[in-house]
């Protein structure tokens, strides 16, 4: 299960894995051309993905609407602009959603496996090898 990451040129940093492959720059007034989300954007969209993705099969296996639905991941950061310090995930229900289920569908986006990794963080390692 490894990734590959390489450096397709400029600011630009490609992951590949399993067939896909995931393309990030930085912004424009960061040095590249805005050409693809920067790796802290791809941080963030995984995150509501995630938890999205455990919505929409709440909603699918209730037979529920999925029109209409939908998250909003919203970040608080610190004073600075630079760290996020607390991010909200809003879940966005349809207007005929079962208020009965309320507290079961925010269960569900709770077990995003992204949010438990960063609630208890895998151990990190970096180290060096030659082509």
């Amino acid at each position: 299960m490894d990734m590959e990451i390489s450096f397709p040129g400029k600011s630009k940093v490609r992951a590949s894995y399993e067939g896909f492959v995931i393309d990030t720059d930085q912004a424009v007034d960061s040095g590249g051309e805005g050409s693809a989300p920067a790796p802290f954007e791809l941080f963030l969209a995984s995150i509501g993905t995630c938890a999205g993705i455990y919505v929409l099969r709440f909603l699918q296996e209730r037979g529920l609407s999925t029109e209409e639905a939908g998250i909003t991941l919203h970040q608080d950061v610190d004073a600075d602009g630079k760290t996020v310090k607390k991010l909200s995930l809003e879940i966005k229900l349809p207007p005929d959603f079962p208020p009965k289920y309320e507290k079961a569908i925010v269960r569900a986006a709770d077990m995003c496996a992204v949010k438990k990794h960063i609630e208890d963080p895998p151990l990190f390692e970096t180290y060096t090898t030659r082509s």
